[in-house]
């Protein structure tokens, strides 16, 4: 059985999203949720540092789902206030509520094709009501039947998020590996 709790074990956070070489640039899930100045200036250890530091924070910068004790799944969620999408231009504003974003969806190698992703989902739908959002938002692909590139699916797909409850709120001007994204949300309060 998957459990989906809050991301606090930064180790286990490194598991699943951290980069393979630990002198990296890329990926702990920074580049939403940080200032792209200062996602620039990160470098190796120092974006592992920092991600440490956000595992204490409350709330938590996410949730994770495990298998047991073994991490196998990432979502990337916090205030819509606190994240690049407060500013960003191709993703509209629909209404003044203090939304929660949920931008990553990230299934580890050897998990995919268990249900992993609708548990992240759901999980941190759970956790941001947890934490008083009136309203999650998403800005999936509008994939329809197409095939996604797996390191381009971190968005998530429509139909995942329709199955978990979510609506299409507005279209975007942000397109993802060639399919276009939509903001789609879920009311939870």
């Amino acid at each position: 059985m998957i459990d989906v709790r809050p991301a606090t074990v930064f180790e286990d956070v490194r598991a699943v999203i951290g980069p393979k070489a630990p002198t990296s640039t890329v990926c702990f899930c920074l580049s939403y949720r940080i200032p792209s100045k200062l996602n620039n200036e990160l470098k190796g250890p120092a974006r592992a540092d920092y991600v440490a530091e956000l595992c204490k924070e409350k709330p938590a910068p996410g949730v994770l789902a495990y298998d047991g004790d073994t991490p196998v799944g990432w979502a990337a969620i916090a205030p819509r206030a606190a994240t690049n999408f407060a500013r960003n231009r191709k993703i509209p504003h629909v209404d003044d509520l203090p939304v929660w974003s949920l931008w990553c969806i990230r299934v580890r190698p050897g998990h995919r094709g268990q249900g992993i992703s609708h548990a992240l989902i759901a999980g941190a739908v759970d956790f941001a009501r947890t934490n008083g959002a009136p309203v999650v938002e998403a800005y999936p692909l509008d994939n329809g039947d197409s095939k996604v590139d797996l390191t381009m699916a971190y968005a998530g797909l429509r139909k995942n998020f329709e199955q978990a409850g979510f609506t299409k709120s507005a279209d975007t001007t942000s397109t993802l590996a060639g399919h276009p994204r939509i903001l789609m949300r879920l009311v939870i309060h």
